[in-house]
């Protein structure tokens, strides 16, 4: 960590919030240099987030926290809805392991994850982080782009150079406020009163985590992580939010859950709006938006830091390869195309939640009633609504194709663990039922945009059987998944699986001369940070020499 700003980067990305950083350790991994500025001068010591899926602790094992992450969370196995009396109207019953490697759904104090990014931060040597200075202005040029920067107790002004921008900082971005980028919004909004305590002795809460559709005071009780939880209370109509984002109204409420001063610590209370809009672009030429520059979600999915993560994982590989391929920049319009729709999607599906629950007129509480609390009875679950997976951009239309692979436990030799902690992540050939030979021109460049062929039963074996299973309900035998962990495409036979490979270079790479030479492609690097223990050895190949 370092207050002074380096001259010129590959990126620039604006706030070291859980966003920046993972976007900063994806695109460290990659070898590339990046400003990381922060105009606070600390860390937010409060927390804010408290939940994550499974998709999200995939990436943040890309970004190597996969051996923090059991400590720092615990698994959220059972997310009930209730009216004011008790009775269920929404039960979700959650996986203890999701197809991404790790429990469905995961809870946790941001304070504590944000400790562990920075300190990855701070081992990454291509990772310049500046405390305590604010992006005052951002502009681009042919060749790249710019920000100005000013530290926060004042002094002059400097400004960094890079090849791209990101502006991770947050719902009032300035960088999208310079952009001038508006938001299509939803209209749907509420304020609420959220309080997070320290429990002072173990409890057992259950359901373990609530939504109380109470239209007296709709309540959200759910874990904080690790000893804490946290309440959340809507502001009824003729209330003041500031009127409740007061101590003493904050025990008040948290009075009939028998939570009280010698019980209980109050780590915070605050008054906030939550929020239903995306910005109706998110890049404009060589500066992008990402987490909630880009999109604000209601928390009914917990899905806020985990669409954020998700920006990062996506744009995070396409900067990689652009930087190594510049006549390839057409690629980077794809984050839009990907991204916006997926993001509008699960802001809808948490919109339709919040509809439920945010529902103060008795009446039609009522009626909600009635036609939802047959639909769960006792001992029943409410099926999770799916995430939406990609529709466009980087694909080739396949069965599967826009999903997300799953990461399941893999054995090579006498290492057996998560996939990509034995085979590592990048673009992934992976097959079934025998290897796929791929022409000599097309195997070096797969290689060199760190490509790897996966065997399964030959390189590796299959230990629960889950791949088998997954190509088998899909009618193929082979799949490129790509380091987002989305499948690029699937095919039924290995000359299709070739083809597959063939496809992705001309998407990848369409500019004059791409398709040919391999000397038309700049090697992929071979990273910077120590790679998993245990990883499959990578093919001998060149090294990239730009650093």
């Amino acid at each position: 960590m370092t207050t002074a700003l380096p001259a010129r980067v590959d990126v620039v990305v604006v706030g070291a919030g859980p966003v920046g950083c993972a976007l900063s350790l994806l695109l460290a991994r990659h070898g590339r240099t990046v400003a990381l500025l922060e105009r606070h001068a600390t860390p937010y010591p409060l927390p804010r987030a408290v939940h994550f899926d499974d998709e999200t602790a995939r990436i943040l094992q890309a970004c190597g926290l996969g051996a923090e992450l059991p400590a720092l969370s615990e698994p959220a196995t059972t997310y009930e809805w209730r009216n004011g009396d008790g009775l269920a109207l929404l039960r979700f019953e959650i996986p203890a392991e999701g197809s991404q490697g790790w429990p469905g759904a995961n809870m946790f104090n941001q304070p504590d994850l944000e400790a562990w990014l920075l300190e990855h931060i701070g081992s990454a040597p291509t990772v310049e982080l500046a405390w305590g200075h604010g992006v005052v202005d951002t502009g681009q040029h042919v060749h790249g782009a710019w920000v100005d920067v000013e530290p926060a107790g004042g002094g002059p002004r400097t400004r960094v150079e890079a090849s791209y921008v990101v502006g991770c900082d947050g719902a009032n971005s300035t960088v999208r406020q310079l952009l001038g980028v508006e938001f299509e919004d939803r209209g749907f909004y509420f304020d609420w009163l959220v309080v997070d305590v320290a429990l002072q002795e173990p409890r057992v809460f259950d359901p373990p985590n609530l939504q109380v559709c109470d239209p007296r005071r709709p309540t959200t009780v759910v874990s904080g992580g690790p000893g804490r939880r946290r309440w959340e209370f809507m502001c009824l109509p003729g209330e003041s939010l500031e009127s409740l984002d007061e101590e003493a109204a904050a025990w008040a409420f948290l009075a009939p859950w028998d939570v009280r001063p010698d019980n209980a610590v109050l780590v915070r209370h605050a008054g906030y709006r939550f929020r239903a809009r995306w910005a109706t672009r998110w890049h404009e030429g060589r500066i992008f938006l990402a987490g909630d520059a880009a999109h604000q979600t209601p928390p009914f999915a917990g899905q806020g830091m985990c669409a954020g993560l998700r920006d990062a994982v996506n744009l995070a590989w396409k900067l990689d390869h652009v930087l190594a391929h510049p006549d390839a920049d057409a690629l980077l319009d794809t984050y839009d195309e990907e991204r916006i729709p997926q993001a509008a999607a699960v802001i809808e599906m948490a919109t339709a939640l919040g509809g439920v629950i945010c529902i103060p007129d008795p009446a039609e509480a009522r009626a909600r009633d009635e036609q939802m609390a047959p639909l769960c009875p006792p001992g029943s679950s409410t099926p999770a609504p799916p995430l939406p997976a990609l529709t466009g951009g980087v694909l080739a239309p396949s069965p599967g194709a826009g999903e997300l692979f799953p990461q399941a436990t893999v054995r090579a030799g006498d290492i057996e663990g998560r996939f990509d902690d034995v085979v590592g992540a990048g673009w992934r050939l992976v097959c079934v039922g025998g290897p796929v030979e791929l022409e000599p021109d097309l195997d070096r460049w797969f290689s060199s945009v760190g490509g790897r062929c996966v065997t399964l039963g030959q390189d590796l074996h299959d230990v629960d059987g889950c791949y088998r299973r997954w190509f088998a309900e899909r009618g193929v035998t082979a799949a490129v998944a790509r380091p987002d962990f989305h499948v690029y495409g699937t095919a039924a036979t290995p000359e299709g699986a070739a083809t597959l490979v063939l496809l992705l270079r001309r998407q990848l790479d369409p500019g004059p001369g791409r398709g040919g030479a391999a000397a038309d492609v700049v090697p992929a690097p071979a990273g910077v940070l120590p790679a998993p223990a245990g990883v499959l050895p990578a093919p001998a190949g060149p090294v990239d020499s730009r650093r």
